[in-house]
């Protein structure tokens, strides 16, 4: 029988969620959004859905991070393997 593998320990902050609610409205695609924060895409639809954090408010658009698509840490570690 297969064991779990063990917990990340990334967890979402209020500030977390203000920013993913903000993404969100912008029209992130979750995958992208999940990706910038290094989750699960689940917990991005638990923001959402206002399972986690319901009382927080989106983050203004000046304050969200460019639009994805962002690089994953294998792409990242591609492109410094090539710089060297």
């Amino acid at each position: 029988m297969a064991s779990r593998a063990r917990p990340s320990g990334l967890t979402i902050t209020e500030r977390d969620a203000a920013l993913i609610r903000g993404m969100i409205e912008r029209g992130d695609r979750h995958h992208d959004i999940a990706a910038f924060f290094g989750l699960n895409q689940g917990r991005i639809a638990e923001v959402k859905d206002g399972t986690r954090f319901p009382e927080v408010p989106p983050a203004s658009p000046d304050e969200l991070p460019p639009e994805g698509p962002y690089l994953t840490p294998k792409a990242t570690w591609m492109e410094n393997r090539l710089v060297s």
